[in-house]
């Protein structure tokens, strides 16, 4: 019995960080096919109700938006084919409870290479048919001072 816990708790780590590289991938493929416009390849780690939601922090106080989902993947047909954008992960914090998983990604987002905005998204994951699949996306949003 002594060696089936000392195995659990030398694999439970491996385990772990097996599922926390599952997280970070699926956030990796949303912003791979965000910066090619794919929504496509967006779609592949989004649920079908994923809820989209941004905290707007300005100088007339804090406001919540709500996104429609299919609002926001028509709005990639009209980007200008010259704006070049890039949302910059800073880091990542992962939470896992069985089929929920949460990541936390500080960022920054640029317009032609100029800092536009920094803030953090949270996502929450639901593992559906063996494959975790973004359910809500909120972030935050702050103007550059710079």
């Amino acid at each position: 019995m002594k060696k089936i816990i000392i195995y659990l708790l030398i694999l439970l780590p491996f385990y772990s960080n097996a599922q926390n590289q599952e997280i970070e991938s699926a956030v990796k493929t949303f912003f791979e096919g965000f910066h090619a416009k794919d929504t496509v390849k967006m779609k592949t780690v989004c649920h079908e109700r994923m809820i989209l939601q941004s905290i707007m922090e300005g100088q007339k106080g804090t406001k919540l938006f709500d996104e429609k989902t299919t609002e926001f993947f028509k709005s990639f047909a009209t980007f200008p084919v010259d704006m070049k954008f890039e949302e910059k992960i800073l880091g990542y914090k992962v939470q896992i409870d069985g089929a929920m998983a949460h990541a936390w990604t500080p960022y920054e987002f640029y317009i032609n290479g100029k800092l536009s905005h920094s803030g953090v998204n949270a996502f929450t994951f639901f593992k559906e048919n063996g494959n975790w699949k973004i359910i809500h996306l909120i972030d935050t949003r702050r103007k550059s001072t710079k």
